[in-house]
């Protein structure tokens, strides 16, 4: 079967609020993030596709042999709560718990015109949208033949959770759910790639839901928004949550996509744009959004704690955090605390830190150390420069003396010849 979209799906899933959700004090207006139209018009996908043969620039900037020798992610536990993830391509098939995974969209669901919705399956191992399956590839995608893609976390395991469709089906209190189901079933990191916008204040539940996966000290990312506006502008959730790493996109010069959302809340960035990744039945396509630069980082944050497994969650996100490429010393608005760097963040690592440290960033280069000049000697010294002296002055003699011993007796040498010549003469 054949999968085309004429009309693509969003790619920052929406996420509804039921009316218990939306009382007057916890007031949620939830938006699809819009896509730029730039990134709109990109190229169809297809389910399935063709291989992308290539090494995607993404992976490019990655020193990926070096990052290998460090973790792969072996043992480690990635909960991707989105659209569901479809086994049946390839490079996930190995990737996926399909036993841990679970679906939480309602069933008899129908469109607008009342036709009935394909839900998936319950384990959450299906994906009509391709969204959850692409960002599931980012993280942890095995290697395959015919292909330069390939997952940062190659040995993790993915825990698919379907909490949303192309129709924004998910609600706030599925995503509730999802994100307790996934501290139960041992989630070491959770991907976030949706939100709710425009809060007015965030859901209480939602806020302690987040804090139990914080307190069991698994890494959550989460994507910041694709609008581009400013987050004081409107806050975006859950990414905006003490504790929560929001993403924000970065392009090909590690500067923020357009279209990626801003604000205090950001705490670091990741390449979100032309990203390739797998897709359901098999094959890969391109993408745009802070989606797909949320499991870039989900990824990384794998491969430390397979490598570390006694660091606390908020020690993983600030080693992310402290060894990203920055443009200035501390903390930016545009893109956190830098552009993630996997290989400085698994290599830079003799011990955790608590909090990234903004003279760590951008600094200027220190004035060389001025030689040392002695403006005295000591006895000692005085004494070792004579001796010095009288040495070397003792073999100048010696070499002036035996010079000029040769000089005279080649000088007595010429005088007898020259005798010698005239009495023959």
């Amino acid at each position: 079967m054949t999968l085309t979209y004429r009309r693509r799906p969003p790619r920052f899933p929406r996420l509804l609020t039921s009316a218990a959700a939306t009382t007057a004090a916890t007031a949620v207006t939830v938006l699809g993030l819009p896509v730029p139209e730039a990134a709109a018009d990109a190229t169809q996908c297809t389910y399935p596709s063709e291989k992308y043969e290539g090494r995607p620039w993404s992976l490019q900037r990655v020193l990926l042999d070096e990052l290998r020798t460090q973790s792969t992610g072996k043992g480690v536990r990635v909960a991707v709560i989105d659209t569901g993830v479809d086994v049946k391509n390839p490079q996930l098939t190995k990737a996926v718990d399909t036993k841990s995974g679970r679906n939480f969209l309602p069933k008899g669901l129908k469109d607008e015109n009342g036709d009935k919705l394909e839900r998936g399956k319950e384990n959450g191992t299906s994906d009509t949208v391709g969204h959850g399956t692409k960002v599931a590839g980012i993280i942890a995608a095995r290697p395959a033949k015919g292909t330069g893609f390939v997952g940062l976390a190659p040995d993790a395991m993915i825990i698919p959770i379907q909490q949303n469709d192309a129709q924004g089906n998910g609600t706030v209190e599925k995503l509730i759910e999802a994100i307790n189901y996934a501290v139960d079933a041992e989630a070491d990191v959770i991907n976030i790639s949706q939100d709710t916008a425009d809060a007015v204040a965030p859901v209480p539940a939602l806020e302690q839901a987040v804090d139990r996966a914080l307190d069991r000290q698994i890494v959550i990312v989460a994507s910041a928004g694709n609008d581009g506006l400013d987050g004081n502008v409107k806050k975006t959730y859950p990414a905006s949550f003490d504790g929560v790493l929001a993403v924000a996109a970065s392009d090909r010069n590690n500067e923020r996509a357009v279209f990626s959302q801003s604000g205090e809340f950001v705490g670091i960035a990741a390449p979100g744009v032309d990203m390739v990744s797998t897709v359901p039945l098999g094959g890969h396509c391109a993408d745009n959004g802070t989606s797909f630069a949320a499991p870039y980082v989900a990824g990384v944050a794998a491969l430390i704690r397979a490598k570390h497994p006694d660091w606390t969650g908020k020690q993983v996100v600030a080693q992310l955090q402290q060894t990203a490429e920055r443009s200035v010393a501390g903390h930016d608005r545009l893109v956190g605390w830098g552009v993630i760097d996997p290989v400085r963040a698994l290599t830079e690592d003799d011990k955790p830190i608590e909090e990234p440290a903004a003279h760590e960033g951008l600094t200027e280069a220190e004035a060389p150390t001025p030689a040392k000049v002695h403006l005295g000697e000591s006895p000692e010294e005085r004494t070792a420069r004579l001796a010095t002296y009288a040495v070397v002055g003792g073999a100048v003699l010696v070499a002036a003396i035996a010079g000029a011993a040769t000089a005279l007796r080649d000088a007595r040498r010429r005088t007898r010849r020259l005798a010698a010549g005239r009495a023959s003469g």
